[in-house]
């Protein structure tokens, strides 16, 4: 099935960080990736819309993300992903990994579960929420794990090695993999299980990542986050 929106892909490549990409790796040229994924979405039916694959890099600058919360891919299945990482639009079911990362929230800071999956909230006050592979093909987990975004979102994380008192939350093995990219000398690395639920009860509940995030943060002269979730926020509505 055919995507109904067929613009390019790299016009949705945000200008800051693609031109802080362009001056790590000089030498990338990206165009084969967003040409060979632009083919995909013609010959099938992709996960996000094309407008939302780089959304998590519109809401944040490279110099300005406090916390990095690296996922793995979108969610498959049909007007879950939005282009943040285990985020789901308004009006979508939250799914297992994401209502475990809630019962942590509650636990370590009473954050009231909420109602809705979007984490929009986070992305605006400088929470990167980058998948490893920003597609996905309708049903089938991982599909695009291997068709190029894997060097694309290194690249993403290389342009923070210049930044500095940043946390890094890293669940599970996709998200570990990611950490020869980070400066530990300079930000903080925080690791646990999965939130999802074959491993969320062997440590991602009780890590205290939240807790530990904010405390970090705020010793580093920076904003915490507000963790607990709008229960009706008007900035979802064109989300």
């Amino acid at each position: 099935m055919m995507q109904t929106h067929q613009a390019p892909l790299y016009i949705y490549e945000p200008k800051r960080w693609k031109d802080a990409i362009l001056t790590k790796h000089p030498e990338v040229d990206w165009s084969t990736l967003f040409s060979s994924i632009d083919n995909v979405y013609n010959e099938s039916k992709v996960y996000p819309r094309k407008e939302d694959v780089f959304k998590a890099l519109e809401f944040v600058s490279p110099q300005d993300v406090k916390v990095v919360i690296v996922g793995q891919d979108p969610y498959h299945g049909p007007g879950q992903a939005h282009g943040l990482s285990f985020s789901v639009p308004m009006g979508v079911k939250t799914p297992p990994s994401l209502r475990n990362i809630f019962k942590e929230l509650n636990r370590s800071l009473n954050c009231p579960i909420p109602v809705h999956g979007n984490l929009t909230s986070w992305a605006e006050q400088g929470v990167l929420l980058l998948n490893t592979s920003l597609t996905v093909e309708a049903g089938k987990a991982g599909s695009h794990a291997k068709i190029g975004w894997q060097d694309y979102t290194d690249a993403v994380l290389d342009c923070l090695q210049d930044v500095e008192h940043v946390v890094y939350l890293l669940w599970g093995n996709h998200a570990e993999a990611k950490r020869a990219l980070i400066q530990p000398e300079s930000n903080l690395i925080l690791s646990a299980p999965h939130p999802s639920p074959l491993s969320a009860h062997k440590g991602f509940i009780g890590c205290d990542h939240f807790v530990e995030a904010n405390a970090y943060l705020q010793q580093s002269g920076r904003k915490p986050i507000d963790w607990c979730l709008p229960s009706q926020p008007d900035l979802f509505s064109k989300i």
